[in-house]
């Protein structure tokens, strides 16, 4: 799967947060829309003790992630 930039903003806009699976590292990444820049082709991702920044061309995955009630044990 080849991520485009274009598609990449818009998905995050509209969603607020995506996942991404990322070439460089093993474990996906949660990207927040509050948190998250996306210019030149680069992507950076503020944390609390820095910054995570690499290409947009490393994306191979992104989609949505939710919650449910029985993901925090409140469920009926």
């Amino acid at each position: 799967m080849v991520v485009e930039t274009a598609e990449l903003q818009s998905e995050l806009e509209e969603k607020g947060e995506l996942m991404l699976a990322v070439s460089e590292f093993d474990e996906p990444l949660e990207m927040h829309l509050h948190d998250s820049e996306i210019e030149d082709g680069v992507i950076k991702i503020q944390l609390t003790d820095g910054v995570l920044t690499f290409d947009v061309d490393e994306v191979v995955a992104m989609w949505h992630h939710t919650h449910s009630l029985a993901d925090f044990g409140l469920e009926d």
